[in-house]
């Protein structure tokens, strides 16, 4: 059937409406509702993981990098980072934390002597260990291995921020099957008692095997070199570049100068349900992963 002159005019009168309605939609869109941040150049940026994080004095370091779906950028360490107890205080369903909001530094060259220079700041945004608190959370294995807090990088900081693990690249995904006794892992450290020496950073380990009775919360391994006071909240990658964990503890008995990462799977997952911080998730390496050191 042919449309008549009238009909057709109607037609193109409604199109330009539909067109001109879907131009203001995308005209006043919230900015950066879900779209990811423009990141910083790998090699300029100065907000990546490995990066020193100081809290109250405590110095930490940086695991991965994460966004919500408002375009907020966080970057991750462990919760005990922002603990007030003993560094033997393990159970985050009982030891205190400084509250939610506290500043955090990112700083570069920190020593014993020194915490360096000041390169952006946040604030404490969530603690697993403050919400299993509010939550009354009594399950063991969460309460011994849930040590994830983010921190939320001040706006003006933003620009400065890649999600890159240095040396290495990646993370490529999130791992979600655990590790085999064997398996290959890597991180990057940077605490403050190598005193800046950061051909020690790179590290380079095998798993122990996972241990069924945690539920797959914890990866034990060793690392050539370990773990350190200050390598605390590090990144973890298994093959292929994949977030393993965060550095939570260093074992004395029975593997001594081992060390046990959480599972960050895990750890993210608990976030993502009761942190209240819509749409957050790891944000992925610009640079390739590769293993060789």
């Amino acid at each position: 059937m042919k449309l008549s002159r009238s009909t057709t005019k109607m037609g193109t009168l409604i199109l330009a409406l539909m067109l001109a309605a879907l131009a203001a939609l995308v005209l006043f869109a919230p900015k950066g509702s879900s779209a990811t941040p423009a990141w910083a150049p790998a090699a300029s940026a100065t907000i990546t993981p490995g990066v020193q994080m100081y809290t109250d004095g405590a110095q930490c370091t940086a695991n991965f990098v994460y966004t919500d779906g408002a375009g907020g950028v966080y970057v991750g360490y462990a919760a005990h980072c922002a603990g007030l107890g003993a560094a033997t205080d393990t159970d985050g369903c009982k030891a205190d934390s400084l509250p939610i909001g506290t500043p955090v530094t990112f700083n570069t060259g920190g020593s014993l002597a020194d915490e360096g220079t000041v390169v952006g700041h946040g604030t404490l945004a969530y603690s697993s260990w403050v919400r299993m608190h509010e939550l009354g959370t009594t399950d063991p294995n969460t309460c011994a291995y849930n040590d994830l807090a983010l921190v939320k990088v001040d706006p003006a900081d933003v620009g400065k921020v890649n999600p890159s693990v240095p040396f290495f690249g990646g993370p490529t995904g999130i791992d979600t099957d655990g590790t085999k006794a064997g398996d290959q892992v890597y991180s990057y450290g940077n605490s403050s008692l190598r005193g800046g020496v950061t051909q020690l950073s790179p590290k380079f380990g095998a798993s122990l095997g996972d241990q069924a009775a945690d539920g797959g919360w914890s990866h034990p391994l060793y690392t050539l070199t370990p773990g350190i006071p200050g390598d605390s909240g590090s990144a973890f990658l298994s093959t292929g570049g994949k977030a393993l964990g965060v550095l939570s503890t260093l074992g004395l008995a029975p593997l001594p100068l081992s060390n046990n990462i959480g599972d960050l799977a895990k750890e993210l997952a608990f976030a993502q349900q009761s942190s209240g911080i819509s749409g957050l998730q790891l944000a992925l390496g610009t640079e390739p992963f590769h293993s060789a050191l």
